[in-house]
């Protein structure tokens, strides 16, 4: 693990990578510098094209061993071909956390800084969300939703519980409309949903990450003043963004920000 000066801890992100069996040594020159800039990276799912295994695959290789931590949930994508469970295999298989309603902590210049995982799913937001009421499709629609919701708000209070000096939300669907400016506001209820914010208002989280809407905006924030950052790869421009935020500090300071 690197140690991180100023008391900072140095978060690389991307999202919606995409990669095919055509794709292997894309992205691994640029994930071989992160121990020279990073203390973790964090996949924001929609890693494969298709969600083949030999797509995860060619993942896995692009980050195995490059020397920092990373943390990946899956998103859409990865679950198309309903080889999930296989995808996520690949990935832990080479020492990737991947994460589902769940947490995971890593020790950073004496602290720990902590990340909370989910694909989450949409439903949309405040004003103009689905509801859990008529057809079954529907509310099943609405309690997978709330499920993902959920398992992310306990995955956040377990990091709380563990007094992590940061924590870190990190999910697929977009928890605010805020990021997916740039979207046709026709889809914005199938790119995320309220209640990801909700959860993450509720457990606290110094940031908060995702990907999905590859025609949205990087910055955004939570009603409870939680920064959001939108790292798809059509956003950020780049292999990676990197996010500097301070150790024991709070979420609600300015992000330093770099592009990897």
């Amino acid at each position: 693990m690197p140690t991180t000066d100023g008391g900072f801890v140095r978060v690389a992100a991307v999202g919606d990578i995409h990669l095919g069996t055509d794709c292997s040594g894309l992205l691994r020159p640029a994930f071989s510098v992160l121990p020279e800039c990073a203390d973790l990276l964090l996949l924001a799912g929609d890693l494969t094209r298709h969600g083949t295994v030999e797509e995860a695959e060619v993942v896995a290789r692009e980050v195995a061993d490059i020397g920092v931590p990373v943390v990946a949930v899956l998103g859409n994508h990865d679950y198309h071909a309903g080889e999930e469970k296989a995808v996520a295999a690949a990935l832990s298989a080479v020492g990737v956390t991947v994460l589902e309603g769940e947490a995971a902590m890593f020790p950073v210049a004496g602290h720990t800084v902590g990340v909370a995982g989910t694909k989450g799913f949409c439903g949309g937001f405040v004003g103009r969300c689905a509801g859990e009421f008529g057809e079954p499709e529907m509310k099943a629609l609405v309690r997978e939703s709330r499920r993902t919701a959920d398992g992310l708000n306990t995955a956040l209070g377990v990091l709380a519980d563990a007094d992590c000096a940061v924590r870190i939300a990190l999910t697929h669907f977009a928890p605010v409309p805020d990021t997916l400016a740039g979207e046709p506001l026709e889809i914005y209820p199938f790119l995320g949903s309220y209640l990801l914010a909700e959860a993450i208002d509720s457990s606290g989280a110094d940031l908060a990450v995702h990907g999905h809407a590859h025609h949205g905006t990087e910055h955004g924030m939570t009603v409870g003043g939680v920064r959001v950052r939108n790292v798809a790869q059509p956003v950020i421009d780049r292999a990676f963004a990197l996010y500097q935020l301070p150790l024991g500090g709070n979420g609600r300071a300015d992000l330093g920000v770099h592009r990897g």
